[in-house]
């Protein structure tokens, strides 16, 4: 069976006016309200202000020597 998700608002007398030629007409179904909330959209950035605030996070880090001294701690 499908599902059917649609906005709409109730009336002030309390009913939902569901949309037209519904699969579900002259079946018994379950619903579930809730309020319809705004997404919050992440701000876009652009490359330029993403490398100026991550630019030179790891630098002079050696990758060779991190492993070097992990695996002799390790295998001490």
């Amino acid at each position: 069976m499908g599902v059917l998700k649609f906005t709409t608002k109730i009336s002030g007398n309390g009913t939902i006016q569901l949309p037209k030629n519904s699969a579900f007409a002259n079946k018994e179904v379950e619903i579930i309200i809730m309020p319809k909330t705004k997404q919050n959209r992440a701000k876009s950035s652009k490359a330029t202000e993403f490398v100026q605030k991550w630019g030179g996070f790891l630098t002079n880090v050696n990758p060779e020597e991190s492993k070097y001294n992990y695996l002799s701690e390790k295998y001490r």
